[in-house]
C-alpha cells in the first residue's frame, strides 16, 4: 500500500458554493453536480471561473449526487429516487432517465465500464447504460472501507472521497483491495458549526503514462474553493485508521 500527501498547487473559485456531490474536468472544463432538494442542478464552468456559464435544474423532488462523463453523455445519480438522468455533455439538455437500483453517491467513468457508490464498503461495476455487472467489496487490511463517496477513475485505480473524513482511497478495481491512501487535509477548508460542510467532489486531472498524472481538482459542500492538488509520497503513520472512520454521508 502507498500512502500520500495532498500538495495545493493552486486554489481558484468555487462558483456558487453548491453543496457538492460529483466533479469531473476535461481540460479546463468542469461540470459540478449539486444536491439538495429544490437546489440540485447540473453545472458547467470554466476552470477558475467565478460562475457558471450553463445551469440546468433538476425537478424539485429529485436529489442529484455524483456525476461522470461517457463519451457524449453525461450520466447524473439521484440520491434515493432509484432514478440516474442523462445528460448531453455539450448543451446540458436532459436526454433520458433510467431505472437505478441502488442509492446514488459517486460514479465515475472508468475503462469502458462505469463505477458507482452508495455510502457503503461497496462499489458497484456496470455497463455503459449502468445496468449493473459485478460488485467490488472494498478493504483495507481486511476491514471494510466504508463512506465511499464521490470518485474518480486515473492510472488504472478508482479514487474515492471517503465521506466524513479528508482522505483519499485509491481501489484496485479487480481485487477492492486499497492500494493508496491521500492524507488531503492540505486541502481542507474549516467550516465551523456546519457538519454537512464535507469533503466532496473528486476529479482527475489527465496525464501522461499508466499512473495518470497524480493530481486531482478537491472541493466540498458549500465550499469557497477548488483546490488542485499533486500528490506526494508520505509516511503511512494513523492513514489506515483516519481512512477507516469513513461512516457518514
Amino acid at each position: 500500500m502507498r500512502t500520500w500527501r495532498a500538495g495545493v498547487v493552486r486554489r481558484m473559485a468555487h462558483p456558487g458554493r453548491g453543496f457538492t456531490q460529483g466533479l469531473i474536468a476535461d481540460g479546463e472544463t468542469v461540470w459540478e453536480s449539486t444536491g439538495l432538494y429544490g437546489q440540485s442542478a447540473l453545472c458547467r464552468y470554466p476552470l477558475g471561473s467565478a460562475r457558471a456559464e450553463r445551469r440546468a435544474a433538476l425537478p424539485a423532488d429529485l436529489f442529484g449526487e455524483g456525476i461522470c462523463r461517457s463519451g457524449d453523455v453525461i450520466w447524473q445519480l439521484t440520491w434515493r429516487e432509484r432514478v440516474a438522468l442523462r445528460w448531453d455533455a455539450g448543451t446540458l439538455e436532459l436526454t433520458g432517465r433510467v431505472p437505478y437500483n441502488r442509492e446514488g453517491w459517486g460514479i465515475c467513468a472508468a475503462d469502458g465500464y462505469l463505477v458507482t457508490s452508495d455510502g457503503t464498503s461497496e462499489l458497484v461495476r456496470r455497463d455503459l447504460d449502468l445496468t449493473p455487472q459485478a460488485v467490488i467489496y472494498v478493504r483495507s487490511a481486511g476491514r471494510r472501507v466504508l463512506g465511499l463517496n464521490d470518485l474518480a477513475w486515473s492510472g488504472g485505480t478508482i479514487w474515492a472521497n471517503v465521506a466524513g473524513t479528508h482522505y483519499l482511497a485509491g481501489i484496485d478495481p479487480d481485487s477492492g483491495e486499497v492500494t493508496d491512501i491521500v492524507d488531503a487535509r492540505p486541502a481542507a477548508e474549516r467550516h465551523l458549526g456546519d457538519p454537512q460542510a464535507i469533503m466532496n467532489g473528486i476529479a482527475a486531472l489527465p496525464g501522461p503514462g499508466e499512473r495518470g498524472s497524480g493530481e486531482f481538482l478537491l472541493t466540498g459542500k458549500g465550499w469557497r474553493w477548488i483546490r488542485q492538488v499533486r500528490l506526494k509520497p508520505a509516511r503511512e503513520g494513523s492513514a489506515r485508521r483516519n481512512l477507516l472512520a469513513g461512516l457518514s454521508h
